[in-house]
């Protein structure tokens, strides 16, 4: 057991209407001094907007959290939500491998590569090494070192060619697909399926699928994994998917695992400096984008940092959660 485990309560079915309502801490029993304090450590030029939903109600807003901005990583997790849909659907079936959908690229995959499946890439365990655009080179092992499944590295390889799948098996580019069945769904007041576009590169026929949004669509993501995959009284998401994504399916270090496309983290897990007393789940992104789920908490924290040359590393978000979570009721401290 982690702790991220999903349950259903009556505070399910509260979620945003076309737009937020506007923050109220003090019926929640926040302290308004520990956020006004908050406000104040945000303003120092790298953060550009934050966010907290409380049982599905805001209970602190921040900067400027209509901009849209490049997501940067956390474009794994967002096609993750489609993946989850398609799967329910038996439009892309988990079990297929990289030879069943006629997957190549610029330097020939092996037979071994080949065998490779969906759900592989989907826990970053292809064992593809090839070059990608946007190629994560650093501690790679050697091409053919090991049997696919068997070994997780964090592989642009593996996140871009979900992008390709997902196209070639709905007839929808990722874009196209999260407009129409997340974004019109959970009433984003800001996503539009221009708001994405592709980068390619001589290195590989998969390109990188880049997005922007802003910190108050992102909330809504959030706030959707964290009730199970429903929105109000609609299952838009499998509930089963979205416990078995948000599980460590590898261990990656001191207490920080990886599912399928989200990075989980155990109660004070000594190799995640984002870490707190509580199990959460996240996605996250360069520079300070960052959408985070604490379920125990009945919370949702969401950051954006539009200026990635000046934005917010991973120990510098921690200070920020836990300048947060300050603020929670007394009895909630505790």
């Amino acid at each position: 057991m982690t702790g991220n485990e999903l349950s259903f309560t009556e505070n399910d079915r509260i979620v945003p209407g076309a737009e937020w309502d506007e923050p109220m801490p003090e019926d929640a029993g926040w302290s308004t001094s520990h956020l006004a304090s908050l406000a104040q450590n945000l303003a120092d030029g790298r953060s550009t907007g934050l966010m907290i939903i409380d049982a599905g109600r805001i209970v602190f807003q921040w900067g400027d959290v209509a901009c849209k901005s490049s997501v940067a990583s956390v474009r794994k997790s967002l096609i993750n939500i489609l993946y989850g849909i398609y799967i329910a659907e038996g439009r892309i079936n988990p079990n297929d491998t990289l030879a069943d959908l006629e997957i190549d690229d610029v330097t020939p995959l092996t037979a071994i590569e080949k065998t490779a499946t969906v759900l592989d890439l989907l826990k970053a365990k292809s064992r593809v090494y090839l070059p990608s655009v946007y190629d994560t080179d650093k501690g790679r092992p050697p091409r053919g070192s090991q049997q696919p499944g068997t070994h997780w590295f964090y592989n642009n390889w593996d996140f871009n060619v979900l992008g390709t799948i997902l196209e070639r098996q709905t007839g929808q580019t990722v874009f196209e697909a999260f407009a129409s069945r997340v974004a019109v769904p959970l009433s984003m007041q800001d996503f539009m399926k221009d708001d994405g576009h592709f980068h390619h590169g001589p290195e590989s026929r998969h390109p990188v699928y880049k997005i922007r949004m802003s910190t108050r669509d992102l909330a809504r993501v959030g706030l959707l994994y964290l009730r199970g995959g429903r929105w109000g009284e609609t299952q838009l998401v499998p509930k089963m998917w979205v416990q078995e994504s948000t599980q460590p399916h590898s261990e990656i270090g001191e207490g920080k695992g990886y599912g399928y496309l989200w990075v989980t983290a155990a109660a004070n897990a000594p190799g995640d400096s984002i870490s707190t007393d509580v199990p959460m789940f996240y996605a996250s992104g360069f520079g300070g984008q960052y959408i985070i789920v604490l379920p125990a908490l009945d919370l949702v924290v969401v950051h954006k940092s539009a200026r990635v040359d000046h934005g917010v590393n991973h120990a510098r978000m921690g200070e920020i959660i836990r300048n947060a979570l300050a603020a929670l009721p007394d009895y909630r401290r505790s």
